[in-house]
């Protein structure tokens, strides 16, 4: 079963392209990513994906349903997580925790101790999620994210905020509960490196339209770059 698929997917906004005849087919297992410049229409995706923004034409299937049909039953399936969302400031992050479990209906609370043992974040259940620092925030949305134990996890710049060691934490973190669990993860990064570690596949947009589609290592070799980063910078030219 495939858990995302995308048909002709297009977005204007006022009259702008945002997204052009978007096509892709993601399976039920794996780490993918999603790459582009600024402007790119990643943001524009994953906010379609999500249910957020509605298409102006083309159709999105998540687990072989229909979002627009199904979008309820869909979204319990989900989660996402971006360092530029915060949560509420004045709760603590247990507190936080409690809160979108209950939300999203999780009968068992003990995954909130063993994601912050796992995610190494148990030291900040109780400080308010306001007084963390970046990295913090970030691991803390993180965990968030997986609390409904999703399907299907978007992820926006998940380490972006993060330094060296503790995104190195972070990326293992993922590829071992993608593994453990057999769910997909779709990232959108700017860090190649990162992209071409635990990615089984890249997406790369550009000005709205799929530029590029297929597996690193591959791509690197079709195009005779040395690295992702350098096929990126330099394929559009």
């Amino acid at each position: 079963m495939d858990s995302l698929k995308l048909v002709n997917v297009t977005k204007l906004f006022n009259n702008n392209v945002a997204l052009n005849k978007i096509s892709f087919t993601l399976p039920n297992k794996g780490i993918f990513g999603l790459l582009g410049t600024n402007g790119a229409g990643k943001t524009t995706l994953i906010g379609i994906i999500l249910g957020l923004i509605d298409t102006t034409k083309g159709d999105v299937f998540v687990f072989e349903k229909k979002l627009s049909e199904f979008r309820y039953d869909i979204l319990k399936k989900l989660n996402f997580t971006s360092p530029y969302l915060d949560l509420p400031k004045k709760l603590t992050v247990k507190q936080n925790l409690t809160f979108y479990a209950r939300l999203y209906n999780v009968k068992n609370f003990d995954i909130i101790e063993e994601l912050s043992e796992e995610l190494k974040i148990s030291d900040l259940l109780r400080k308010q999620f306001g007084s963390l620092s970046a990295g913090q925030k970030t691991k803390v949305g993180l965990c968030k994210a997986l609390i409904n134990t999703p399907q299907l996890l978007l992820l926006d710049e998940p380490t972006s905020s993060l330094d060296p060691e503790t995104s190195y934490i972070v990326r293992n973190f993922l590829k071992n509960y993608q593994n453990k669990n057999q769910i997909t993860i779709f990232t959108a990064s700017h860090n190649m490196q990162e992209v071409e570690e635990i990615c089984d596949r890249v997406i790369i947009l550009d000005k709205g339209k799929l530029f590029v589609d297929g597996i690193p290592k591959d791509l690197i070799s079709k195009y005779n770059f040395e690295n992702l980063e350098e096929l990126f910078l330099n394929i559009r030219k």
